[in-house]
């Protein structure tokens, strides 16, 4: 029994020496695959970070790309004195410098948003391992480096896995941008890229945009306040979330008292301060001359678009991302100065219109009810309806319900709140008179002032550009008169016939007799009185048969500068032809221009955002008539100011010589007048956009009435400034061998005055008065600074060095950076030689 138990005592210790074995042999195994486990994911991670470097999972930027960032950049419209008048963008962004940003930006970004930004190397160990061993819930581990990286050379997506390729692409290009930049540069580009809220990017546009002040003077409480807002920039948005945005100013205040950028004292006093706004965002919808700059975007595509222009790689610059310096020829005390003119007049034009039978009764409208169904189904609130699945029907009744909303009126706001239908806040807005005004040296075709219309938040049509066409009334006969002097052998003495004409073919000019005096007189007085039957006899004298007369006008017309297309018609001497304000004003040049037209210019250069001149403009100027007859047509056009249907003029006490011409077309519907001094030619033209609504008074629908004040009204503004450069002492060279010159003609004394007095008895109507409503152009930003205005002697376009760097090196010594990846990639030695 011994012996047995003995073996079985012995056969059973071996299966617990094995057994005492197999636990180790498992924990070695274990070892080994987390060992190969390790170095896998560590050769994977090495690959994959050779992969993201090399440009294997997406485009990575280049070595010049590191070196020259391309943020996107508004481009900027220049006054002719150098005042911003606006912005073109995709992107609201203007760059600014290190020293053109306060201090207190620098401090509080760095206190809030890595505060070791000095030290590391573009990733900070510390933050990086937080992260990952709370899982991103004690915050991220991207540093200022990389998120100046994201800015610049990422496109966000929220798709998790997509956006861990990111960070890992972002670590590397930080890594990258802290070897090419210092770490001022670093700061500077990630200000200028970061979005601040409401479309606005870059410290400079947020500090204009909140604060109405330059990066350079943003103080303590308002660098919180903007620095507060890179969390979340619509939470913490002072404009719509007020107390929330004072939290996160606390905070930010909080985190520069932990890193001793303000002291305790100076942290309670702020944090206890209100937070104070001037908020004021430029669009195309405000800002100096909006008709103005919608023209300069059509033709600054134009010019982008021009195989000639393209930038020094071959590609085409981008008007909306390359930051183009746009410099104009928009002086903006003239241009103010016309904007409160047509609010002036149009403003008391209107309660007179509104008080005419037909508008008060809506009787106007009987007949034209297709006006209104048209303007319905381009609406907004059609087609979103239709979106809604609505049917026609059903959104039509819904254009009889009243609502509330606002509309355009009359007032210093330029708006009023009120319960009405859509269907008559159509017929509201289309009873609205409207202008067009252009001021223009009429020697280099500068212009000066352009105002398309009465307000361009609500009526964008623009009423003074190319494409623009009104039937242009009397304001023709000018060109006509001139013609017959240079062509025909007329002077301002030859005698006409104010009798009606008849053209073979054609048929009688004008159409009725009724205005034909049958008398005969000089061609000076003709043009004066602005005679029809004496216009269509020249007209006959010039081309006898049918419309041979007709056909040569066209033809000097098109040497005017007019592209317009005008059917050869003899009424066409009566104004009947379609032609824009713009044309006109070309047309009309030649006669303060001794001659010559010249093109308008609302272009003088163009430059890139380094300062090269990529554009530069010249008059484009060309002799029509000579100049005798230019002198000839001025002292006629003197006339119609001192005597004829410009006589009103007087009544606005304007100082200096004036000549110009009166116009009026068929039922009122269109009302001009264009005049000029030695110095300055300008165009007005009134009327509504459906010409069937106009006044029933000839009275008070002529062109000296609705258009002729305008011009007056700008001009004693102009001459009562002497910043606008207008000398009222400045004549017109019609002397000597001018022969109306001298000419003193009866007639003047004879002409009846009653026009003027009905007209003078409706003007004076209670509450007609005029009213100084002031400019259109928003003005309560100061949009200059000399950060603003290029150095005198900039690089010329010849020049196509680009710059290292985007942003100078500051001038300050900088802390050395230190950190594990400094150490792991190195730091750029060439630093100090940038």
């Amino acid at each position: 029994m011994t012996q047995q138990n003995k073996q079985r005592s012995g056969s059973g210790s071996k299966p617990n020496r094995g057994d005492s074995k197999q636990p180790g042999k498992k924990r070695n195994k274990v070892v080994r695959i987390l060992w190969i486990v390790f170095f896998a994911g560590l050769l994977g991670a090495c690959l994959l970070i050779a992969m993201a470097n090399y440009g294997l999972l997406g485009e990575m930027p280049s070595i010049e790309q590191l070196q020259n960032p391309n943020a996107s950049e508004a481009s900027q419209i220049y006054a002719d004195d150098g005042t911003l008048m606006g912005k073109i963008y995709s992107e609201d962004r203007i760059n600014v410098s290190f020293d053109q940003i306060s201090p207190h930006v620098i401090q509080a970004l760095v206190a809030t948003e890595d505060e070791r930004f000095y030290q590391h190397s573009g990733i900070d160990p510390r933050s990086l391992a937080r992260a990952l061993f709370s899982l991103g819930g004690e915050g991220g581990a991207s540093t200022i480096t990389m998120q100046t990286a994201k800015n610049l050379f990422t496109d966000y997506k929220r798709n998790a896995f997509i956006r861990i390729i990111q960070k890992l692409k972002e670590s590397i290009i930080a890594i990258k941008l802290e070897r090419n930049f210092t770490k001022n540069e670093i700061v500077t580009l990630y200000l200028n890229t970061v979005p601040f809220g409401d479309n606005v990017y870059g410290i400079r546009n947020a500090a204009r945009t909140f604060f109405q002040v330059n990066p350079a003077d943003l103080n303590i409480n308002q660098a919180a306040v903007l620095i507060g807002m890179l969390k979340a920039s619509t939470t913490y948005n002072p404009r719509l979330h007020m107390d929330k945005a004072l939290q996160r100013r606390n905070v930010v205040i909080n985190q520069m008292l932990r890193n001793h950028f303000v002291s305790a004292a100076d942290a309670e006093r702020i944090k206890k301060e209100p937070i104070t706004l001037n908020y004021h965002k430029m669009s195309n919808s405000n800002g100096l001359a909006p008709y103005f700059r919608m023209e300069l975007i059509r033709q600054l595509k134009a010019w982008c678009a021009d195989p000639a222009n393209k930038k020094p790689d071959g590609t085409t610059y981008n008007l909306y991302k390359d930051g183009l310096k746009i410099y104009t020829t928009i002086n903006p005390d003239l241009q103010r100065y016309a904007e409160s003119a047509v609010a002036k007049h149009m403003s008391s034009m209107q309660k007179l219109l509104d008080r005419q039978q037909n508008i008060k009764d809506g009787s106007i409208w009987k007949g034209h009810e297709i006006t209104i169904t048209r303007s319905m189904k381009r609406s907004n609130r059609w087609r979103a309806s239709k979106d809604n699945g609505m049917s026609d029907a059903d959104i039509e009744k819904s254009f009889h319900v009243k609502t509330k909303m606002r509309v355009f009126a009359w007032n210093k706001q330029r708006h009023t709140d009120t319960i009405m239908t859509p269907y008559d806040s159509i017929k509201y807005t289309k009873q609205m008179l409207q202008a067009g005004v252009m001021a223009m040296d009429p020697i280099s075709g500068e212009v000066k002032a352009w105002v398309g219309g009465i307000d361009f938040q609500t009526y964008k049509f623009d009423h003074v550009n190319i494409h623009t066409k009104r039937q242009v009334g009397s304001t023709i006969k000018p060109l006509l008169y001139s013609m017959a002097i240079e062509q025909g052998g007329f002077t301002p003495s030859t005698p006409v016939e104010d009798v009606q004409q008849y053209f073979k073919g054609y048929g009688n000019v004008p159409a009725t007799s009724a205005t034909c005096t049958g008398r005969t007189m000089p061609m000076s007085e003709a043009l004066a009185e602005s005679r029809n039957c004496a216009t269509a006899y020249i007209m006959k004298q010039l081309g006898p048969e049918g419309n041979e007369g007709a056909v040569k006008f066209v033809d000097f017309l098109k040497t005017c500068g007019i592209t317009s297309k005008i059917d050869p018609y003899p009424s066409i001497a009566l104004g009947s032809g379609e032609i824009s304000l713009y044309e006109m004003m070309q047309a009309y040049s030649m006669f303060p221009g001794r001659g010559f037209t010249v093109q308008p210019m609302i272009i003088t250069r163009i430059e890139d955002a380094h300062h090269n001149i990529l554009y530069t403009s010249t008059p484009k100027r060309k002799q029509v008539i000579s100049d005798i007859t230019s002198s000839s047509l001025v002292s006629m056009m003197q006339d119609v100011i001192d005597y004829g249907t410009g006589r009103r003029m007087a009544s606005y006490d304007i100082p200096g010589e004036i000549a110009g011409k009166t116009g009026t077309t068929n039922d009122n519907s269109d009302a001009w007048f264009i005049g000029f001094t030695p110095q300055l030619l300008v165009g007005v033209w009134t009327g509504c956009d459906s010409r069937f609504i106009r006044f029933n008074s000839t009275a008070i629908g002529q062109g000296s009435s609705l258009a002729l004040p305008i011009w007056a009204y700008f001009f004693q503004k102009a001459y009562k400034d002497k910043n606008a450069g207008l000398n009222a002492s400045q004549r017109f060279n019609t002397g000597g061998s001018n022969p109306a010159a001298s000419i003193i003609y009866d007639w003047a004394h004879d002409i009846k005055d009653s026009t003027d007095s009905i007209q003078n008895n409706i003007l004076n109507q209670p509450g007609l008065k005029p009213q100084d409503i002031g400019p259109e152009s928003d003005t309560n930003i100061n949009n200059t600074d000399q950060n603003d205005v290029p150095l005198i002697g900039g690089s010329s376009s010849g020049n196509k060095t680009k710059p290292k760097a985007v942003m100078p090196a500051p001038k300050k010594e900088e802390p050395k950076k230190k950190g594990l990846f400094r150490k792991i990639f190195g730091g750029g030695k060439d630093k100090k030689n940038k």
